[in-house]
């Protein structure tokens, strides 16, 4: 077969084509929207990839917005894969848009990467860290330093703590002085 291009067609770039790492499932309702003012909402909430984000409660809240969308033959993967591309912006959604086309074929699939590239290992370690050293704050009541923990706890819950040793670090420091 003969390539009869011109060197201009070589230097042109391909038509545009939108290509996500999510492949999107199939879905049996043909004629199913989105309605304009939940992916509004999901963009008013967006994930940057800014420092003080935590993108375990950034998935949390997705999903809140998810499970409020029901309709017969869609299924909730569906929901999820589809919206998640609005609930990203710049240098998080760049890295969705850098994926090898249609990689990820499960929700699963798709917070399995999102968190282990927005939690990485460094980050992980510095909060398993932060865990075992637990202290009470000074002036800190009981039930404030209980719910500090449990924000330790909920940022790294892939910690991998047994439950007596999570007690120990939050109950050593309350022993007599």
């Amino acid at each position: 077969m003969e390539d009869n291009r011109t060197l201009r067609d070589f230097g042109a770039p391909p038509p545009y084509e939108d290509v996500s790492g999510i492949a999107t499932p199939a879905t049996g309702a043909n004629n199913y929207d989105f309605k304009a003012n939940l992916i509004t909402l999901i963009e008013g909430h967006q994930f940057l990839r800014a420092s003080h984000e935590n993108p375990r409660n950034h998935l949390k809240q997705l999903l809140r917005y998810c499970n409020t969308m029901k309709a017969n033959g869609v299924s909730q993967e569906y929901i999820r894969m589809s919206l998640f591309k609005f609930s990203l912006t710049r240098k998080a959604l760049d890295w969705l848009d850098r994926l090898p086309p249609n990689s990820l074929t499960t929700w699963d699939e798709v917070t399995a990467a999102f968190l282990s590239k927005f939690i990485p290992l460094e980050k992980t370690a510095k909060l398993r860290l932060k865990i075992p050293m637990f202290q009470q704050e000074e002036n800190e009541s009981l039930f404030e330093a209980w719910e500090r923990f449990k924000n330790l706890l909920n940022d790294c819950p892939h910690h991998g703590m047994e439950k007596w040793l999570l007690l120990h670090s939050f109950y050593r420091d309350f022993g007599p002085k």
